[in-house]
């Protein structure tokens, strides 16, 4: 296990290494265009001379670029031009914000999709699956800004008993989470349940669970004890892998409800062309990436046994 662990920090590392010289090469290589955008496309070719000398853009490309990789890993990821602060500073609430949304959508998802994708498979091609599973093609296939919009319209204008933005002006108010996540889950569920769905069925027609049935051992014993831990691995694959949707995927919910997450952050500082947030935010999103697939493979590893003793 130990040595699973070692390849797969190993190979995290590697690729964040890739990833983080192809960034560099799209925002850094044109240092004239960096100076350009930090100090106004109305700056004179001297004032961008001096602010290129003063603050090292001058030097070999390789130093830059080395320089650029410490100072992402101490937190040093430059000064925001939009709302003229430290990006760290800017950035960490806004994680923490997304963070906090994006824990609810995926817990209330994971445990709607499991029990309606489990319902659907252990009872196949009968009215049950038929219902969950369309019900769960006609969530899936209606996109968020079209969700929100209905569900805004029910909930805020014609029931009036939720905000219909997510700003947090007055401190944390888990109504203004409400609309957010119900989005979110809505969107979601639908592709886990039928994930999960499909994993279930799979497993239920296997030899061993037959065999259990067969024995006398309670139904519920079969699929709660037998059947559901392997009819787990490619749901729980699917579902790590999402959590980077959860970050950077939520942009247009976010902008939708005013929520000042990292998404809103993301498109914000992209419309402006504030560079240092955008790069540190990019960063951000490619390293819970890489992470999510170190979890999803150590996950599938624990959950199947046949690649843990191999």
């Amino acid at each position: 296990m130990l040595a699973i662990l070692l390849r797969r920090f190993v190979s995290m590392v590697l690729i964040m290494a890739v990833i983080s010289f192809a960034l560099f090469l799209i925002f850094e290589s044109d240092k004239s265009s960096v100076a350009a955008k930090v100090l106004g496309q109305y700056s004179l070719p001297e004032q961008r001379e001096i602010w290129l000398e003063k603050n090292g853009y001058n030097r070999p490309f390789a130093e830059r670029y080395l320089s650029w990789v410490g100072n992402f890993l101490t937190g040093k990821w430059g000064q925001s031009i939009q709302f003229d602060q430290p990006v760290s500073e800017l950035l960490l609430p806004r994680l923490a914000n997304t963070g906090i949304l994006g824990g609810f959508v995926f817990f209330i998802t994971i445990g709607i999709s499991l029990v309606l994708g489990v319902l659907s498979g252990i009872s196949e091609a009968s009215f049950k699956d038929r219902a969950i599973t369309v019900f769960s093609v006609l969530t899936t296939s209606v996109p968020e800004f079209a969700s929100a919009t209905l569900l805004v319209a029910i909930f805020v204008f014609w029931l009036d008993w939720l905000p219909g933005t997510s700003p947090f002006t007055n401190g944390f108010e888990l109504a203004e989470l409400v609309l957010p996540v119900s989005v979110l889950v809505i969107y979601n569920f639908g592709y886990y349940t039928r994930m999960t769905r499909a994993s279930m069925a799979e497993v239920m027609t296997s030899q061993y669970v037959r065999t259990a049935i067969l024995k006398g051992i309670p139904f519920r014993s079969v699929v709660l004890k037998h059947a559901l831990r392997n009819a787990l691995i490619a749901p729980f694959t699917v579902m790590v892998l999402q959590l980077n949707y959860l970050l950077s995927g939520v942009i247009v919910v976010e902008v939708f409800f005013a929520y000042k997450g990292f998404g809103k952050l993301l498109y914000d500082s992209a419309l402006f062309g504030d560079i240092y947030v955008v790069e540190a935010c990019t960063m951000v999103a490619v390293f819970v990436a890489v992470l999510s697939q170190v979890i999803s493979d150590i996950g599938y590893t624990l959950l199947n046994p046949r690649i843990r003793y191999s």
